[in-house]
């Protein structure tokens, strides 16, 4: 519905809603009076003119995606735990455009808007709201963010209007999202129903044998799907099998820290793929838009399509992977591997596969560091399979031609210096599945039971959420 002026007090949202809408409003007006005051102390210390900065390139839509981007990784969230966030975000943003501009149904229930509204001051609201809402430690930083961005805008009405419907669309987002199996602090984990201990059965692993990495995660209400079991794998193959002799040795000769068969090509890409999915997906959303020429409203979307439907896909496959808790291939390899003292899931040292095609070999490593989470399905292939299937349903094509960036042996921590053209989405997808093999982290299976999990859950969301509407 829209109207000629748009008076808060008439948004269509729950009480809760209305309640947390009127809290960001008090925090927010106290923050910039703190915040305010704090910057005409510094101006009157150091009695100089005041500079402007630059905004960020690419359009509202895009540098938003951006400074949640860069909020969320700089907590410290792991990945999987990180697109949960990414979500939120990219969720109130969208709504908040789908409001202004229509075509398109909302995530959830909807808000009133008015006529005029200014897209991009909805875009900068929403975003901003629910940032500074789960990450207040960035609040400083956020608002001077948000202060640049609006400042960008013609004052008036439609930009008033604008940022009404961009704090409706984040509280109507947050109050959806409460109490949706989400925990905090960032990173913390959670207890789970541990396997009887055996073969095949995970253990921690080595150097860190750091605590099972927040498998709450696989717990949490999805954004479109039904359920966190809606597409569950089928469990992994017996150690008698074939398949798992092959993946046995195959793991063992080309994933190996030391390997001799792997070649310095297949190292360079293993290492390539070790990139924040965060940072290396959102960027995906960016470049595509600037080589498409996407304006505000078409970004807001397909970030949201990208980042939600990563979100159910990071639950799909964390619920799979404690629902198997299936042993990561440094301790099938070698059961020598075990945390020094026990870990409680056996003895020390730990477990062979009793299988006598098999040979274990003391002291094997991978030549990826073992992330502390089970092995199966495989994440990076869920999670990429997920987005890939989402980019060739928004361009309509799987010739996708897209540069991606990924981590650089001779960069810095975290970077994404290197970058490798992808022409269809099969030949990235294979590449991810090679990656994770040289890596030592994956066996076959596993990366073929990822890459069906995150075709499902991307196929599905896209079906289901994001569609076009009669108006």
């Amino acid at each position: 519905m829209k109207i000629n002026h748009l008076d808060p007090a008439t948004l269509p949202l729950s009480a809760t809603a209305q309640d947390h809408w009127c809290l960001v409003r008090l925090e927010r007006s106290l923050r910039c009076l703190t915040m305010r005051l704090s910057v005409l102390g510094l101006a009157a210390m150091l009695c100089c003119a005041t500079t402007v900065s630059v905004a960020a390139p690419g359009n509202v839509a895009e540098q938003w995606n951006q400074n949640a981007e860069d909020t969320v990784v700089n907590s410290g969230a792991f990945q999987a735990e990180g697109l949960i966030y990414m979500a939120y975000v990219s969720a109130a943003v969208y709504n908040a455009s789908v409001a202004i501009n229509g075509h398109y149904a909302p995530l959830g229930t909807g808000v009133t808007t008015a006529e005029g509204s200014s897209t991009d001051a909805a875009i900068i609201e929403a975003a901003y709201d629910t940032l500074v809402h789960y990450f207040p430690a960035q609040s400083s930083t956020l608002y001077q963010l948000y202060s640049q961005a609006l400042n960008g805008i013609q004052p008036g009405t439609a930009k008033s209007n604008g940022q009404a419907v961009g704090l409706a669309a984040a509280a109507s987002v947050i109050a959806l999202r409460t109490g949706d199996g989400r925990l905090t602090p960032i990173a913390t984990t959670s207890s789970f129903t541990a396997k009887t201990p055996g073969p095949g059965v995970w253990r921690l692993t080595p150097p860190a044998y750091a605590a099972p990495q927040t498998l709450w995660v696989g717990d949490v209400k999805p954004f479109v799907l039904h359920s966190a079991d809606q597409f569950l794998p089928d469990p992994p193959p017996g150690l008698g099998s074939d398949d798992w002799v092959k993946a046995f040795q195959y793991l063992e000769a080309y994933g190996a820290l030391n390997s001799s068969v792997r070649t310095a090509q297949q190292t360079t890409i293993a290492r390539f793929w070790t990139a924040n999915v965060i940072r290396t997906y959102n960027r995906i959303v960016r470049d595509v838009a600037d080589a498409r020429g996407l304006n505000s409203s078409d970004t807001v979307r397909f970030a949201a399509m990208v980042n939600v439907i990563a979100a159910d896909a990071a639950i799909s496959m964390m619920h799979a992977k404690y629902h198997y808790l299936f042993w990561r291939p440094v301790t099938a390899i070698d059961p020598s591997s075990v945390k020094p003292g026990g870990d409680g899931f056996g003895p020390v040292p730990g477990y062979s596969d009793g299988n006598p095609a098999t040979t274990e070999q003391l002291g094997w490593r991978p030549l990826i560091v073992t992330p502390n989470h089970p092995e199966f399905p495989s994440a990076h292939t869920s999670l990429t399979a997920a987005e890939i299937k989402t980019l060739s349903q928004f361009l309509g094509t799987d010739e996708i031609n897209l540069d991606v960036h990924g981590f650089a042996p001779t960069g810095p921590a975290g970077n994404l210096n290197a970058v490798q053209h992808f022409a269809t989405a099969d030949d990235l997808l294979q590449q991810v599945s090679n990656a994770r093999a040289w890596g030592g982290l994956h066996y076959p299976f596993s990366l073929a039971a990822g890459l069906r999990l995150g075709r499902q859950v991307a196929d599905y969301d896209v079906h289901h959420a994001f569609q076009l509407t009669d108006e």
